[in-house]
């Protein structure tokens, strides 16, 4: 695939840039280089090459939940500057 100034162009629109001349030939070379590498990976034989997500074996860990901290209500409301029902009360934000 040919790499075009209209090409460079849009891509500098939509990257919100203001290339000088130097810097579209600079990025016109280097998108150009770009594809050529991907095309050269379309040649490679992968007909027996499994799929995967990650390239290290990648494994969830999981733990089960365990309560470390139980109800503890009467203590955290002891601080609090006032509470009602067993709750925190607090001052109304908005009527």
């Amino acid at each position: 695939m040919t790499i075009t100034d209209e090409t460079i162009d849009y891509v500098g629109i939509l990257a919100k840039l203001e290339l000088s001349d130097e810097e579209k030939l600079q990025a016109k070379k280097d998108m150009s280089d770009m594809l050529d590498y991907v095309s050269k990976l379309n040649e490679l034989d992968t007909d027996n090459v499994e799929a995967m997500s990650h390239t290290f074996p990648y494994n969830n860990v999981f733990r089960e939940d365990e309560v470390k901290n139980g109800d503890d209500r009467e203590n955290l409301l002891k601080n609090a500057p006032c509470q009602k029902d067993g709750c925190y009360k607090v001052p109304k934000t908005f009527d």
